[in-house]
């Protein structure tokens, strides 16, 4: 017989994720954000007194309300769909044919696994075919994905699979360098390693192609 909770534990401890998609009920946002935080306020709160916290403490009693605060508002707000930023394309007016990088975006994420920190750097290419999309709204799609309870992999397919349907082009490639705190502070507590992961779609699949991004992401921006 299986043991379930060593089971799901190596699942953890290995970040495997058991689905393409973030595993999100369909009832998510039967419950308005107001309601939410006050139910994790709650939670929170039978936490940190498990844990024998004394909640009068004047440094402590503020403590539940702001975990749940930034729960639904700040670094899970990602999984409401009605904060989805609007991604508006404009025509490629100047024919602008070459791949077009955004590099060394900031990736705060989540792991699901551990509810710890992920933190690093996205870098995201495209290649137009008529329709371009403004620079910004790359590192807003990028925060909006990583704005969830997360697996780095899955991550990095998404903000991939997103703007190929915004800007209707298979060519789009994402590679995402990241350290996870769930390494780096617990269990074999590595603090110099990293995980990279990759994303190449339609042209990018081409070895010319996908050498010539993996050199720009390597040059030293200068400012």
């Amino acid at each position: 017989m299986i043991n379930n909770d060593n089971f799901q534990d190596e699942i953890g401890d290995n970040h495997i994720a058991t689905n393409a998609s973030n595993p999100v009920r369909k009832d998510a946002f039967d419950i308005p954000d107001d309601k939410k935080i006050e139910l994790i306020k709650k939670d929170v709160e039978s936490i940190l007194t498990t844990l024998g916290m004394d909640l009068t403490d004047d440094s402590l009693k503020g403590t539940p309300n702001r975990v749940a605060k930034m729960f639904v508002k700040e670094i899970f707000g990602g999984l409401n769909p009605n904060k989805k930023p609007s991604s508006s394309t404009f025509a490629n007016n100047y024919k602008y044919g070459e791949m077009l990088v955004e590099k060394n975006i900031t990736v705060y994420s989540t792991c699901e696994h551990h509810l710890l920190p992920i933190v690093g750097r996205a870098h995201v290419a495209y290649i137009s075919n008529g329709t371009v999309v403004g620079l910004s709204k790359m590192n807003r799609i990028v925060d909006y994905y990583a704005k969830r309870p997360q697996v780095q992999e899955r991550l990095t397919m998404q903000i991939v699979q997103e703007l190929q349907k915004v800007l209707n082009t298979e060519d789009v490639a994402c590679v995402i360098d990241a350290k996870h705190l769930c390494v780096n502070s617990r269990g074999i507590r590595d603090i110099e390693s990293s995980t990279v992961t990759s994303e190449f779609g339609g042209k990018f699949k081409d070895e010319n192609t996908k050498r010539e991004f993996l050199d720009y992401i390597k040059l030293d921006t200068q400012f």
